[in-house]
């Protein structure tokens, strides 16, 4: 991605790992070959970001869950403070996650994000779904913490399979 932006253009903050970076907890990336995602980068729309990094962690890291036994959204219940994320491991690693989506936030307002392209499945970036705490690969419907953070401050968050979607934000 060049570093050349237009002024006044709308941005799409998209997670690094689908723009092939490897920031994933295992060190992977999970890139999206599509040619809206090349047309929007040769138009200097595409800011990254990968959340749990600018929260502070690192790459490889230990897998992490919300851990959430309510009804609720997931992603909200960390930011209202009735869940914690935790690794594999026991270890609690909640402020980085949050301290990540704030930054995140602050990436978005800064660089005119009105949208946003997250990793479904995610702690921090899921759109419509979230491991379910267990380790077990189970999933339940839900957000993630930056997913929830995004929209509580009035960002479109889509998944990396909603391009189209996407596209309706940016006219």
């Amino acid at each position: 991605m060049g570093l050349a932006y237009a002024v006044n253009v709308k941005r799409i903050l998209v997670s690094s790992c689908l723009l092939g970076r490897p920031v994933r907890y295992d060190g992977r990336a999970k890139p999206v070959e599509d040619a809206l995602l090349d047309r929007w980068r040769a138009e200097g729309r595409i800011v990254p970001v990968c959340p749990e990094v600018a929260g502070g962690l690192g790459v490889p890291r230990p897998p992490a869950e919300i851990v959430h036994a309510g009804s609720g959204d997931p992603g909200e219940a960390v930011l209202d403070g009735t869940a914690r994320i935790l690794t594999d491991a026991g270890d609690d690693v909640t402020d980085a996650f949050v301290r990540g989506a704030h930054r995140a936030l602050a990436t978005a307002r800064q660089w005119n994000a009105v949208v946003a392209l997250l990793k479904e499945g995610s702690p921090s970036c899921g759109t419509h779904r979230v491991h379910d705490g267990t380790f077990t690969g189970a999933a339940r419907p839900g957000t993630g913490v930056t997913a929830a953070l995004l929209r509580r401050n009035g960002l479109h968050v889509l998944g990396e399979h909603q391009l189209a979607e996407v596209r309706e934000h940016l006219i």
